[in-house]
């Protein structure tokens, strides 16, 4: 085990980078709500999914809506359905690790154990340190921001809550720019371009004229859900018709 931390440490040092720091914000982002100083650390430990436990941090100041937030987690963790059925073939021999590397499979450990696997390495071993280090950095974040911000000022918190979306910002233009590049090498359309962009950007403006600030978010992510698997059922639909 201790060969496989050896190896993977370095392939996961983009993440720690990213993984600290908005782990910090999330930290300082909840105690600028009020919440209890382990409450941010318990939700890294046990709920592990950033863009969720950002979302959930004006929502847990309010009344308690058990229905809402749980509709709202699976909207906003649902992409998971889709690549982690991906990961079990590989998975699938890594015994008592199994549950674990199920529930800590995030969008960043995955676009690392989905690479080839370095030799010299057990496929359990290695996708278990790559999975607990990237936790460890997060839980890692959210322990410094919390501590920060008991010791910050409220008034120097302000906006400390919008890094999740500039990070999502960055994502997405990468993203698309990424996408535009390779319809230019003619390796997808211009469809598979503006889809996700265009479902993304129209559907949620669209959700938040019809039904308000309130509840656009979850609208919006059913929305694009609905989308998504309209979309990858028709071009299956087109493969089977191809074949």
């Amino acid at each position: 085990m201790r060969n496989g931390f050896r190896t993977a440490f370095p392939y996961t040092l983009p993440v720690m980078a990213g993984y600290l720091f908005l782990g910090i914000a999330f930290g300082v982002a909840m105690r600028s709500q009020g919440h209890a100083p382990g409450l941010g650390i318990l939700m890294s430990v046990v709920i592990y999914g950033g863009s969720l436990q950002f979302a959930l941090v004006e929502p847990l100041t309010r009344n308690f809506a058990p229905v809402m937030i749980l509709m709202l987690s699976c909207m906003i963790q649902a992409r998971h359905l889709f690549y982690g059925l991906t990961m079990l073939p590989h998975y699938r021999k890594t015994g008592k690790a199994l549950p674990y590397l199920i529930f800590s499979l995030t969008d960043e450990t995955y676009s690392i154990v989905c690479s080839d696997m370095p030799s010299g390495v057990s496929a359990a071993s290695w996708y278990t340190a790559v999975s607990l280090l990237d936790q460890i950095y997060w839980v890692l974040g959210t322990i410094l921001g919390t501590i920060a911000g008991g010791m910050l000022p409220l008034s120097a918190l302000n906006g400390i809550d919008f890094s999740m979306t500039a990070l999502f910002t960055v994502i997405v233009t990468d993203q698309t720019t990424n996408a535009i590049s390779r319809c230019r090498r003619g390796e997808i359309g211009w469809d598979e371009v503006l889809f996700a962009p265009l479902l993304g950007g129209a559907g949620t403006l669209l959700c938040l004229l019809v039904v308000g600030r309130e509840h656009f978010l979850l609208v919006s992510m059913m929305l694009m859900l609905s989308g998504f698997t309209v979309r990858y059922s028709w071009e299956k639909g087109k493969e089977a018709r191809g074949a």
